[in-house]
């Protein structure tokens, strides 16, 4: 398996790429932009772990056009930047996971191999369930053509439960994903926030779509 790594600290890099050639995958590196996004481009990996503050071109601009080409190899964003409306903007991009600085090796080990092992995400504007759409571009969502106005923290949880729709995700998961922390048995933000999610989306009508799944998470879909 062949992966590329876009990192302009060098320590970060050598460190990125020893750990994965550790663990059996063929790794190039590019420490620029404009180098990240000519490999990416023009050579076949399966795999790319990608900073975003980069001289040259930063990520943002890199995953753009690599989606714009196409480019569908799964994309990990692994970056300083830990503000909410990053997370939002990587998602929106295509990502198909963002990891913040300072990480752990063997939690992103661990990230790339569950990706590859769902494969990658084909990746929509418009994320649809029932009579629900999360229009993750314009950050509008709506229910039976009505608007739903949600705070940004709620917005990025109902896109990846949508982006996972059908798939139990455990609160640990969406603690990482949408808070970048682990509450272990604090779980209380993330019930409190399912809790606001269901008042907006679910409550008004008759079908639900939010189900708690005991003892392990919560999942978007039609039934439970």
């Amino acid at each position: 398996m062949r992966v590329l790594v876009v990192e302009d600290d060098r320590k970060t890099a050598d460190y990125l790429v020893k750990g994965l050639q550790e663990n059996g995958f063929v790794v190039d590196s590019a420490n620029n932009g404009v180098d990240g996004l000519h490999l990416a481009s023009t050579l076949d990996y399966d795999f790319l772990v990608l900073d975003v503050m980069l001289p040259g071109r930063d990520g943002w601009d890199i995953i753009k056009e690599l989606r714009r080409l196409g480019r569908e190899m799964p994309i990990i964003f692994l970056t300083a930047l830990d503000a909410v409306q990053n997370r939002i903007k990587g998602l929106e991009l295509g990502a198909d996971d963002y990891l913040v600085k300072p990480f752990s090796f063997s939690e992103l080990l661990s990230r790339i191999r569950t990706i590859m092992r769902r494969g990658p995400i084909r990746h929509s504007d418009v994320l649809c369930i029932a009579d629900l759409e999360v229009d993750v571009l314009r950050r509008k969502v709506l229910r039976g053509g009505q608007e739903i106005d949600l705070t940004s923290r709620e917005f990025l949880l109902l896109s990846l439960l949508a982006r996972r729709k059908g798939e139990v995700l455990s609160k640990n998961f969406i603690a990482e994903q949408v808070w970048d922390i682990n509450f272990e048995s604090d779980s209380n933000p993330i019930e409190v926030t399912i809790r606001r999610l269901r008042k907006k989306v679910d409550d008004p009508y008759e079908k639900k779509l939010i189900h708690t799944v005991r003892g392990v998470g919560y999942v978007l879909k039609e039934h439970l």
